[in-house]
């Protein structure tokens, strides 16, 4: 699941990445990803000892963030759509506020949910998990903000249930008339494994992409190839690394139709 993520932090141009995880689950995730040469990235590791809440993630990695802006995505998201890296090198390059992404669903009592004026359309108010959505439009698990959201997070209360909620830092930008809100419509796809159900759709989703098209919807090496920041010989070196694999052929062909046409 993290290829999903971590390619669209890797299309947005972002290179230097800090990955947070539980203290039972980031090993593997060290292991599996190593320092991030294999994806021409640089990784950092960071363990949130209990699940205090998304905006902990800029308490745990302010000495990471530093004096930067930052983007941050949940490990359970995967985006797909054409245009999506233009969108997020937009949300990149903005420099001041917070930039976030709306997408229409049908359960938004299970996430932040964004209500927007009819006739502006700006965004009006953000609620998380409401138990009568006041919108169907929900606030998706990609979010680009400028360095104060440092402060911000270690200024907020726990909510009701003991979390340091992200829809209270977008609430802060919000009413600083801050917050840009980024609806994703037709011919966007998000998909939140969250729950058995959502996973299974996720799964169905992009085995349907990936056998009409013949390309991942998400392949770091490939993305990292594309850019420009791994050769040709790394990525084929890699590709030798994961033996004989769909994934290590995958890549191995990518590379020649990518460099040859």
């Amino acid at each position: 699941m993290i290829y999903y993520p971590l390619g669209v932090l890797m299309l947005a141009g972002i290179r230097e990445i800090l990955v947070i995880s539980t203290p039972r689950d980031l090993p593997q995730f060290q292991q599996l990803l190593g320092d991030g040469s294999a994806f021409g990235v640089s990784f950092s590791y960071a363990v949130q000892p209990s699940p205090n809440g998304l905006a902990e993630a800029f308490i745990i990695g302010r000495e990471f963030i530093g004096t930067s802006p930052v983007a941050l995505i949940l490990g359970d998201n995967i985006f797909y759509g054409d245009g999506l890296s233009e969108r997020c090198r937009a949300a990149v390059a903005r420099e001041d506020g917070a930039s976030v992404f709306a997408y229409q669903v049908e359960d938004p009592q299970r996430y932040g949910v964004v209500t927007f004026d009819r006739a502006t359309q700006r965004a009006l108010s953000i609620e998380e998990k409401p138990v009568q959505p006041r919108s169907n439009w929900a606030v998706t698990g990609l979010y680009f903000y400028d360095n104060p959201v440092v402060d911000i997070a270690a200024s907020i209360k726990p909510s009701a249930r003991g979390e340091l909620e992200i829809t209270d830092v977008n609430r802060t930008y919000l009413e600083q008339g801050n917050l840009h809100v980024v609806r994703l419509g037709r011919g966007y796809a998000w998909l939140d494994t969250g729950t058995h159900d959502s996973l299974h759709d996720a799964s169905s989703f992009v085995r349907t992409i990936e056998h009409r098209q013949g390309i991942k919807v998400m392949c770091p090496e490939e993305i990292g190839f594309e850019l420009g920041w791994l050769s040709e010989e790394q990525v084929l070196r890699r590709a030798a690394s994961l033996g004989k694999t769909d994934y290590a052929r995958y890549l191995e062909r990518r590379v020649r139709e990518i460099a040859y046409g």
